[in-house]
Protein backbone atom coordinates (compact mmCIF):
# COMPACT_ATOMS: atom_id res chain seq x y z
CA UNK A 1 0.00 0.00 0.00
CA UNK A 2 1.19 3.83 -0.81
CA UNK A 3 0.54 6.94 1.02
CA UNK A 4 3.39 9.48 2.09
CA UNK A 5 0.80 11.82 4.19
CA UNK A 6 0.81 10.80 7.66
CA UNK A 7 -3.41 11.02 7.86
CA UNK A 8 -3.01 8.10 4.64
CA UNK A 9 0.18 6.26 6.68
CA UNK A 10 -2.69 5.73 9.76
CA UNK A 11 -5.32 4.30 7.36
CA UNK A 12 -2.65 2.26 5.50
CA UNK A 13 -1.83 0.82 9.20
CA UNK A 14 -5.21 0.61 10.05
CA UNK A 15 -6.45 -1.68 6.73
CA UNK A 16 -3.01 -3.61 7.31
CA UNK A 17 -3.85 -4.15 11.07
CA UNK A 18 -7.62 -5.29 10.04
CA UNK A 19 -6.98 -7.10 7.05
CA UNK A 20 -4.13 -9.44 8.51
CA UNK A 21 -5.06 -9.61 11.80
CA UNK A 22 -9.02 -8.96 11.69
CA UNK A 23 -8.42 -6.62 14.82
CA UNK A 24 -8.43 -2.89 14.87
CA UNK A 25 -5.73 -1.09 16.10
CA UNK A 26 -5.41 1.01 18.77
CA UNK A 27 -5.41 5.03 18.61
CA UNK A 28 -1.78 5.62 18.93
CA UNK A 29 -0.24 8.61 21.31
CA UNK A 30 2.49 8.99 18.19
CA UNK A 31 0.11 10.00 15.39
CA UNK A 32 -0.10 13.80 14.68
CA UNK A 33 -1.33 16.09 17.25
CA UNK A 34 -4.62 16.90 14.94
CA UNK A 35 -5.85 13.57 14.50
CA UNK A 36 -6.50 13.37 17.93
CA UNK A 37 -8.06 16.99 19.16
CA UNK A 38 -9.89 17.35 15.44
CA UNK A 39 -12.94 16.16 14.60
CA UNK A 40 -14.20 15.90 11.25
CA UNK A 41 -16.39 13.80 8.54
CA UNK A 42 -13.92 12.09 5.85
CA UNK A 43 -13.76 10.01 3.07
CA UNK A 44 -11.14 6.88 2.67
CA UNK A 45 -10.75 5.77 -1.11
CA UNK A 46 -8.77 2.78 -2.01
CA UNK A 47 -7.87 2.26 -5.83
CA UNK A 48 -5.68 -0.50 -7.41
CA UNK A 49 -2.26 0.51 -9.24
CA UNK A 50 -4.10 1.43 -12.67
CA UNK A 51 -6.60 3.47 -10.94
CA UNK A 52 -9.40 1.65 -10.67
CA UNK A 53 -11.88 2.44 -7.56
CA UNK A 54 -11.83 -0.44 -5.14
CA UNK A 55 -13.24 1.31 -2.43
CA UNK A 56 -14.53 4.17 -0.86
CA UNK A 57 -16.51 4.58 2.33
CA UNK A 58 -17.05 8.49 4.13
CA UNK A 59 -18.67 10.05 6.32
CA UNK A 60 -20.58 13.62 5.79
CA UNK A 61 -20.82 14.63 9.38
CA UNK A 62 -18.25 13.66 11.94
CA UNK A 63 -19.48 10.26 13.71
CA UNK A 64 -16.28 9.62 15.86
CA UNK A 65 -14.55 11.72 18.71
CA UNK A 66 -11.59 12.32 16.74
CA UNK A 67 -10.56 12.01 13.07
CA UNK A 68 -8.14 9.22 13.93
CA UNK A 69 -10.94 6.80 14.94
CA UNK A 70 -12.80 8.19 11.66
CA UNK A 71 -10.32 7.90 9.07
CA UNK A 72 -9.71 4.21 11.15
CA UNK A 73 -13.17 2.95 11.16
CA UNK A 74 -13.97 4.64 7.20
CA UNK A 75 -10.35 2.86 6.28
CA UNK A 76 -12.13 -0.80 7.65
CA UNK A 77 -15.27 0.07 5.63
CA UNK A 78 -13.77 1.00 2.53
CA UNK A 79 -11.56 -1.97 2.49
CA UNK A 80 -14.01 -4.45 4.17
CA UNK A 81 -17.59 -3.11 3.50
CA UNK A 82 -18.38 -0.91 0.10
CA UNK A 83 -20.65 -3.08 -1.52
CA UNK A 84 -19.71 -2.60 -4.41
CA UNK A 85 -16.67 -4.73 -4.11
CA UNK A 86 -15.34 -8.29 -2.53
CA UNK A 87 -13.36 -7.91 1.04
CA UNK A 88 -9.91 -6.15 0.14
CA UNK A 89 -7.35 -9.48 0.90
CA UNK A 90 -3.41 -9.84 2.35
CA UNK A 91 -2.66 -10.39 -1.28
CA UNK A 92 -3.46 -7.47 -2.82
CA UNK A 93 -2.57 -4.99 0.29
CA UNK A 94 0.95 -4.21 -1.69
CA UNK A 95 -1.27 -3.20 -4.97
CA UNK A 96 -3.69 -0.37 -3.83
CA UNK A 97 -3.27 3.25 -3.25
CA UNK A 98 -5.04 5.08 -0.51
CA UNK A 99 -6.77 8.37 -0.16
CA UNK A 100 -7.94 10.44 2.62
CA UNK A 101 -10.59 13.47 2.03
CA UNK A 102 -11.21 15.43 5.04
CA UNK A 103 -14.53 17.24 4.41
CA UNK A 104 -15.40 20.69 5.67
CA UNK A 105 -19.17 21.59 6.85
CA UNK A 106 -21.76 20.82 4.12
CA UNK A 107 -23.14 23.98 2.71
CA UNK A 108 -27.10 24.30 1.53
CA UNK A 109 -27.21 25.87 -1.71
CA UNK A 110 -30.18 27.15 -3.98
CA UNK A 111 -28.80 25.88 -7.33
CA UNK A 112 -26.69 24.12 -9.33
CA UNK A 113 -25.36 27.04 -10.36
CA UNK A 114 -23.25 27.71 -7.02
CA UNK A 115 -21.18 24.17 -8.00
CA UNK A 116 -18.27 23.53 -9.32
CA UNK A 117 -17.24 19.54 -9.57
CA UNK A 118 -13.68 20.62 -9.54
CA UNK A 119 -13.99 22.61 -5.80
CA UNK A 120 -16.91 21.27 -4.65
CA UNK A 121 -18.07 17.65 -3.33
CA UNK A 122 -22.54 17.51 -3.26
CA UNK A 123 -24.46 15.97 -1.57
CA UNK A 124 -28.17 15.86 -2.23
CA UNK A 125 -30.82 15.06 0.29
CA UNK A 126 -35.04 14.06 -0.27
CA UNK A 127 -36.05 12.75 2.90
CA UNK A 128 -34.21 10.22 4.38
CA UNK A 129 -32.33 9.51 0.90
CA UNK A 130 -29.11 10.89 0.89
CA UNK A 131 -26.40 10.93 -2.05
CA UNK A 132 -22.58 12.00 -2.09
CA UNK A 133 -20.03 12.64 -4.63
CA UNK A 134 -16.68 13.67 -3.78
CA UNK A 135 -15.17 16.70 -6.12
CA UNK A 136 -12.31 16.27 -8.92
CA UNK A 137 -13.29 13.05 -9.86
CA UNK A 138 -12.28 11.37 -13.16
CA UNK A 139 -14.77 11.90 -15.91
CA UNK A 140 -17.08 14.04 -13.89
CA UNK A 141 -16.58 17.42 -15.41
CA UNK A 142 -20.00 19.73 -14.89
CA UNK A 143 -22.27 20.35 -12.51
CA UNK A 144 -24.95 18.68 -13.61
CA UNK A 145 -23.43 15.23 -14.24
CA UNK A 146 -22.29 15.17 -10.41
CA UNK A 147 -26.05 16.10 -9.41
CA UNK A 148 -27.35 13.11 -11.88
CA UNK A 149 -24.79 10.61 -10.32
CA UNK A 150 -25.21 12.04 -6.56
CA UNK A 151 -29.05 11.46 -7.21
CA UNK A 152 -28.58 7.86 -8.77
CA UNK A 153 -26.73 6.66 -5.54
CA UNK A 154 -29.62 8.05 -3.65
CA UNK A 155 -32.20 6.32 -5.13
CA UNK A 156 -33.71 9.57 -6.53
CA UNK A 157 -35.40 10.00 -9.15
CA UNK A 158 -38.37 12.26 -9.90
CA UNK A 159 -38.89 13.62 -6.09
CA UNK A 160 -38.01 17.04 -4.93
CA UNK A 161 -34.48 17.01 -3.27
CA UNK A 162 -31.92 19.76 -1.83
CA UNK A 163 -28.85 20.66 -2.43
CA UNK A 164 -25.60 20.87 -0.50
CA UNK A 165 -22.13 21.62 -1.23
CA UNK A 166 -18.48 20.60 0.72
CA UNK A 167 -14.88 20.84 -0.21
CA UNK A 168 -12.21 18.73 1.35
CA UNK A 169 -8.49 18.50 1.99
CA UNK A 170 -6.95 15.37 -0.17
CA UNK A 171 -3.89 13.54 1.43
CA UNK A 172 -2.30 10.47 -0.62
Amino acid sequence: MIGNHPYVKWAIECIENYIKYGRKIEIKEDLPEELLIKKSACFVSLHTMDGDLRGCIGTIEPIYDNLAIEIRENAIAAATRDYRFTPLTAEELDNIEVSVDVLSEPEYIESVDELDPNIYGVIVVSGFKKGVLLPALDGVDTAEEQIRIAKLKAGIYSEPYEIYRFTVERYF
